[in-house]
């Protein structure tokens, strides 16, 4: 698999000062893993944006402190300011190269499926993504999907079906659906799609349309109360 690395400087701005940080082009962030007291550390922007669009979550990064030698890492977690999507926060954590890891590892959907090109059907992607176990610098970038496969209605990919290669384990049951294709709907269930609605929508206006006069009704009979016990 392929390994990236980053470079990363150490970090005593904490707080509000964070916020010139990032203006002069820095993302603040930390370094944690079992038995690793907490580092905080800063990193470009660019190099950071690069390197995530290319390694993902799910690669090994030799991340370089200045002066230190690199730590093998996983990009964590990564923080995005809601309004601007620009990265404010990245997470780093530290494995072991001798011990397994869990990561969620990106489909990669290939090919085109029969099915939908010639018989007009809709490609059902049930996965997007598969957690693995693995040695971190075993842990795959992707697993590829070939939706060729994919001839009739009555083709399916299952987790078995993948044709993976390495050293990692899908942690899914291997008859669990990955792909399929549906079948275009008919006229017939288009139309009775259409009267669905059209019944919901009569339902909605004749509850709207009978609450008014449920109201009134009892304005009328709380008004024939009042009067009768005003006779008596």
């Amino acid at each position: 698999m392929n390994t990236f690395t980053l470079n990363a400087t150490n970090r005593t701005v904490t707080g509000k000062k964070l916020k010139h940080l990032r203006e002069e082009g820095a993302i603040p962030g930390v370094i944690y893993g079992r038995e690793l007291k907490n580092i905080s550390v800063s990193v470009d922007e660019i190099e950071l944006k690069k390197t995530y669009r290319e390694a993902g979550e799910n690669s090994l990064v030799n991340l370089t402190i200045e002066g230190s030698g690199p730590r093998p890492v996983l990009i964590y977690d990564v923080q995005l300011d809601p309004i601007k999507q620009r990265i404010t926060h990245v997470d780093f954590y530290q494995v072991r190269l001798d011990e397994a890891v869990r990561a969620e590892v990106p489909l990669e959907f290939t090919g085109t499926a029969p099915a939908v090109k010639e018989l007009g059907g809709t490609l059902v992607k049930v996965f997007h993504g598969l957690e693995v176990e693995a040695l971190p610098q075993d842990i795959p970038h992707a697993i590829t999907v070939d939706i060729s496969k994919l001839a009739t209605f009555e083709d399916q990919i299952e987790i078995r079906d993948l044709a993976v290669a390495g050293k990692f384990k899908i942690l899914a049951e291997p008859k669990e659906i990955v792909a399929r294709v549906l079948p275009p709907r008919t006229e017939e269930e288009l139309e009775a799609l259409k009267e669905e609605v059209k019944e919901d929508v009569t339902k909605v206006e004749g509850v709207a349309d009978k609450e008014p006069e449920a109201v009134e009704a009892k304005e009328v009979k709380e008004e024939k109360e009042e009067k009768k016990e005003k006779e008596e």
